[in-house]
């Protein structure tokens, strides 16, 4: 968080289009990689440099662009100048906390996802921004480090299988997009794993302390529903356009994400009910916990209240005292204290207060 806040101070009062990255900045340089594929053949590089990427933007085949690593500002601007791309887009290519959005400008879509990430070690989803450019014959994306979602995608692409070598970027576009929400029904079933365990904290060992738990949870779905609820009006306008980058066969299929995201809105606000639910439990089971320490307590204030008057009674100082002589005066008092402990046990014991 101060290393965000100190790079949006870099980038207060720059003009318009400038490129200063915004977000943690990960180790080593980024990392350039290019898929180039059609029907009859397949080529994968990892590690090369922007001319070798530009020279694959301009071949007949699809081409695939993948640059891992938003902290190279200088990078960003050169691809982006190189194809045409408007400086605002490569502005917020570099910003990592754009909300998801798309925009249409003309021979290119922008596209703006979150990619989710849970980290089992710490017990926290990692958010890290996703942008697309989709051209004609082309796809560059954009992502903060190296760790994807998309390896699944290269996997059909490098053995033929299915559609993606056969259809056009924008294909390729939708198969990205499905696998990151894919991977949110993931991201959604380990939070669900993990609220289950709390659950049963809470109905049979609240005094575990699940509560600095239960608000984790509650921060990660609404970090959940801020990466999933833009993206449903950016699969509309993707599912809806009228742009020739959209084929009709593809519209179909993202018809369908837009179905899932629909779904993993309901789970995320089911799941956000649930923990509301169930943080007022936790708090019930304390507060009768605490009557119950209450009322245990008060018993026994009130069956020494008797006890303790008679104590002060006799501890009074007065030279001529009736009992003080008494043979049997000891034994009587505590006789006495027994007996009216008794009683009142007894009748605590009747109106069901024991």
């Amino acid at each position: 968080m101060p290393e965000t806040s100190s790079r949006r101070s870099e980038k207060s009062g720059l003009p318009p289009g400038t490129v200063v990255h915004v977000g943690d900045r990960p180790d080593g340089p980024a990392i350039l990689s290019v898929i180039d594929y059609d029907e009859q053949g397949f080529s994968e590089r990892v590690g090369v440099d922007l001319e070798a990427c530009l020279a694959s933007v301009h071949a007949p085949s699809m081409t695939w662009i993948n640059v891992a690593g938003l902290h190279d500002s200088g990078l960003i601007e050169k691809l982006g100048q190189a194809l045409g791309v408007h400086p605002l887009v490569l502005e917020d290519i570099a910003n990592a906390s754009q909300r998801p959005k798309v925009e249409d400008y003309e021979s290119y879509f922008f596209i703006v996802l979150k990619m989710l990430e849970y980290d089992q070690t710490l017990n926290q989803v990692r958010v890290e921004q996703v942008s697309l450019i989709l051209g004609d014959n082309y796809l560059i994306s954009f992502q903060e480090d190296a760790n994807d979602v998309f390896e699944p995608v290269r996997t059909r692409l490098r053995n033929s299988a299915g559609r993606l070598r056969k259809f056009a970027a924008d294909y390729l576009a939708y198969a990205l997009i499905d696998a990151i929400v894919d991977n949110y029904f993931v991201i959604l079933e380990l939070l669900g794993d993990e609220i289950e365990e709390i659950e049963e904290q809470v109905a049979q060992k609240p005094e575990n302390h699940p509560l600095p738990a239960i608000y984790r949870l509650k921060r990660e779905m609404i970090a959940l529903r801020r990466a999933v609820w833009p993206l449903r009006e950016v699969l509309a306008l993707l599912q809806h356009s009228e742009s020739p980058l959209i084929r009709p066969g593809t519209a179909i299929y993202l018809r369908d994400v837009y179905d899932h995201t629909i779904q993993i809105m309901d789970t995320i606000e089911s799941m956000r009910d649930l923990l509301s639910g169930m943080l007022d439990v936790y708090l019930s089971v304390l507060s009768n916990r605490m009557n119950e320490i209450v009322k245990v307590l008060t018993i026994f204030s009130t069956i020494f209240i008797p006890l303790t008057f008679l104590a002060g009674v006799y501890g009074m100082n007065f030279r001529h005292f009736p009992e003080i002589e008494w043979r049997f005066g000891y034994a009587a008092f505590w006789l006495a204290c027994g007996v009216i402990a008794v009683i009142m046990l007894l009748y605590f014991r009747r109106k069901r207060w024991l």
